[in-house]
């Protein structure tokens, strides 16, 4: 009889290899497949991770309006997505906000709630934070002569992932100096080195195979997402010692959750954004 497969009789690292693979091949093979799939691959990240956020809130003891929040942050996504492709006009992104403003109407009839205001402001944290970096990448997906370009998030994920992966085995390997000892007592200035050199080798490869953007572009999203990943895998660290876990979920196994796997994407996007619209 033959066993059955199961990840967890694996070493933490197999646990991280076998799920790294598997939603490598999902991400990068969907985006490649269409657009349309990377919208529905995306969204499904994207309101996964909303969803964890506000139930890590409710740990801290904080009612943010979950459904309401992530349906708000899917929303937001998908218009992104539809203005960029020119499915939609401009003038829809207004509906953003009096949706943001059915926030305060709801919590209004939410008598059970004994401080509505804090319970506001994490809902709409969780959009801010989850949900508009996501919409973000939409729009570097068609910065360049307002078509579709998958070489602009696969080669922001393979950077990413690449500095997260080099971080890792240089932090494991060489790791002395403390980085940020008081939010996240593993990460070192070893590591950091590691996870920049990874990321720059890949973005040099990229500027070969990938010719959406000229080189010093993929250079500079590396150079982004090394110094502005780095800070959200702190400032997710910062929020999980608040409330005193050590993941996020277990939805990936070897990984956590889905805020452990994309922190470094969420403080990216608004910069990488920024670097391509502006320059």
């Amino acid at each position: 009889m033959r066993s059955r497969f199961n990840i967890s009789n694996y070493s933490e690292l197999g646990q991280r290899a076998i799920t790294a693979i598997i939603g490598a091949v999902v991400i990068i093979g969907g985006t490649l497949y269409s657009e349309w799939c990377y919208f529905l691959i995306f969204g499904l990240i994207c309101g996964f991770t909303q969803m964890e956020f506000y139930k890590l809130c409710g740990l801290d003891g904080m009612l943010p309006l979950k459904s309401f929040g992530t349906f708000l942050g899917i929303v937001i996504f998908s218009m992104s997505f539809l203005v960029e492709k020119e499915n939609l006009p401009h003038q829809y992104y207004f509906l953003i906000f009096p949706l943001v403003a059915l926030i305060f109407f709801i919590k209004l009839y939410r008598k059970s709630d004994k401080k509505p205001f804090t319970g506001i402001a994490f809902t709409i944290l969780g959009v801010f934070y989850v949900a508009v970096p996501f919409a973000l990448l939409n729009i570097a997906a068609f910065s360049v002569d307002n078509s579709f370009h998958y070489e602009i998030i696969i080669g922001s994920l393979l950077i990413l992932w690449a500095s997260d992966t080099g971080a890792y085995f240089a932090g494991t390997r060489f790791g002395k100096t403390k980085l940020f000892e008081r939010v996240s007592p593993k990460k070192s200035w070893e590591g950091s080195l590691g996870g920049a050199a990874s990321a720059l080798l890949i973005a040099y490869f990229l500027s070969h195979y990938f010719q959406a953007l000229p080189p010093w572009k993929w250079y500079g999203i590396a150079t982004i997402i090394v110094i502005a990943g780095t800070y959200g895998d702190l400032i997710e660290s910062l929020f999980k010692r608040s409330i005193e876990i050590k993941d996020s979920g277990n939805r990936l196994p070897g990984h956590g959750g889905f805020m452990d796997r994309f922190d470094g994407l969420l403080l990216s996007a608004p910069f990488i954004v920024s670097f391509l619209k502006i320059f």
